[in-house]
């Protein structure tokens, strides 16, 4: 969560919460019900089965999406960043909960009761999360210690509320989500740092925890359970998770395109292989058969979708050309400033920064350029000259308007498969523009269209308010495609003719 930015949140919260929430529960129901008439469990066994594979991993999703080398439109994404790193509460509620039914031996569930333990982990989570992100967040920036303790105190102090939460009974997993987001939202001057050293650990994590698989899982046992193995895991994911982001997004009228491959993409990973310890450390009967279950439901579901995503994505339409990546940098922490920083970047080929003077592409408020350096030295009159491939350009800024100036060093990569011209067409229009001129000019039938409906109100009148960059409305033989959006409002739209595609 700490690479999770705010605009991912703007884009698709609370559609990604109705999936990591309602999406989970239908998720569980459907599966357990499947594990219950499959291999003959009491219906309290079946739906723990239903419950652990129930959540979607993050790593597994986009570790391959990243690995293939494509980009999806921002709905998608945002949507499934934010339902795989804030589902697992709900699943480890309903495990932990059906766990504590089976140990109890009992039948009857007090509902007022589930639901108080529903409220109480959630509604912990929440609190401590925001409350414990924003301190930690304070203690990050105002604190002076050795730039090597910053990141070791990010790490501790998410341990220690983590550890805190679950102590009061609240869902430790929802507050860590929440404190880095909030973290990582945060412009910190040791951010760079913090980033770099989670990825370590959690790359750490994932080593160990298969390595602890590997140590728990005996080959020659699986065999028995193939077949059923393979029936849970053809439910899982052929009914349940499709069904589930159906019924979920409802009301949130996603395109069908972009249901499909939200549905597809419900790969399963670490979260499941750690809650099919659970029965065993409770001292529950079949915890072995559990989780030689879970271990194969996980394996067959990275094999089945993980494979398919980039054809299906490219099947679907979901995916963009590959936007320019951010450049590398240098940066410089001052001393007792917790706000800006000293970023210093290169000048490359092809960049927008090149052959441009630096008051012309340096407009934002706050930002300052301390000086150029050319050929090993510092230009006195830099405002003067324009940037030349391999200046160094020195920056005084903010770690939020970082990303704003890195648009200007970073080059353009287009893919090799979809290029950019290909993909929104080879025309630029005004989003103010008349949808009725514009069907004359191609000659297109008119009839139905109000003369004053402008090609903007069009396109948000077909997404509902909602659009991303990529989204298409069809026209006869025209495409319009979204090129860039601003708050919620069309700032460019590309036009592309069937017989150019």
């Amino acid at each position: 969560m700490l690479c999770t930015r705010k605009t991912t949140f703007n884009v698709s919260l609370k559609p990604a919460l109705s999936l990591a929430t309602f999406g989970v529960i239908i998720t569980a129901a459907i599966t357990g019900w499947a594990a219950h008439l499959i291999l003959k469990l009491p219906w309290q066994e079946g739906l723990l089965i239903g419950a652990i594979v129930a959540s979607t991993d993050a790593a597994a999703v986009f570790g391959l999406i990243r690995n293939a080398g494509f980009e999806l439109k921002e709905r998608t994404s945002a949507t499934l960043e934010i339902e795989s790193g804030s589902n697992d509460p709900m699943a480890i509620f309903l495990t932990i909960t059906l766990v504590q039914i089976l140990q109890i031996n009992s039948s009857k569930i007090e509902g007022w009761l589930f639901i108080i333990e529903l409220v109480r982990q959630m509604g912990l989570g929440l609190i401590i999360g925001f409350a414990g992100g924003k301190l930690l967040a304070n203690l990050l920036r105002y604190l002076s210690l050795p730039s090597s303790l910053y990141p070791l105190l990010a790490f501790a102090g998410g341990l220690s509320l983590f550890g805190f939460t679950t102590l009061l009974g609240g869902s430790g997993f929802l507050a860590i989500f929440i404190i880095g987001a909030i973290v990582g939202n945060t412009s910190l001057s040791y951010s760079d740092d913090i980033n770099k050293f989670h990825d370590g650990i959690a790359w750490l994590s994932q080593i160990g925890m298969f390595l602890m698989l590997g140590l728990l899982i005996t080959p020659t046992n699986l065999i028995p359970i193939i077949i059923p193995a393979l029936a849970i895991a053809f439910v899982l994911i052929f009914i349940a998770r499709p069904l589930a982001v159906f019924l979920s997004l409802i009301p949130f009228h996603f395109p069908w395109r972009e249901q499909v491959f939200i549905g597809w993409c419900g790969l399963r990973g670490a979260v499941p292989i750690i809650l099919a310890l659970f029965p065993s450390l409770a001292g529950l009967e079949h915890t072995q058969t559990y989780f030689e279950l879970v271990f194969f439901v996980v394996l067959i579901s990275l094999l089945v979708q993980g494979w398919t995503i980039s054809p299906l994505a490219k099947f679907l339409q979901v995916d963009l050309p590959p936007a320019a990546k951010e450049p590398e940098y240098l940066h410089l922490s001052i001393r007792d400033e917790k706000e800006k920083e000293l970023f210093i970047y290169t000048v490359l080929e092809g960049c927008k920064a090149e052959g441009v003077t630096v008051d012309s592409i340096f407009s934002m408020k706050g930002d300052q350029v301390v000086g150029v350096v050319r050929n090993g030295s510092l230009l006195n009159d830099y405002e003067q000259h324009a940037l030349v491939c391999k200046d160094q350009v020195i920056i005084l800024a903010s770690n939020t308007e970082r990303i704003e100036i890195g648009k200007f060093f970073g080059p353009v990569i287009l893919s090799n498969n979809l290029g950019y011209d290909d993909f929104f067409g080879e025309f630029d229009l005004n989003p103010e523009a008349k949808l009725i001129d514009l069907a004359n000019a191609y000659g297109v039938d008119a009839s139905s269209f109000d003369k004053d409906l402008s090609l903007e109100q069009y396109i948000l009148n077909q997404f509902h308010g909602k659009p991303v960059v990529g989204d298409q409305v069809k026209l006869d033989f025209i495409c319009l495609i979204v090129k860039g959006v601003e708050n919620k409002k069309i700032i460019s739209i590309g036009l592309k003719l069937k017989s150019s595609s």
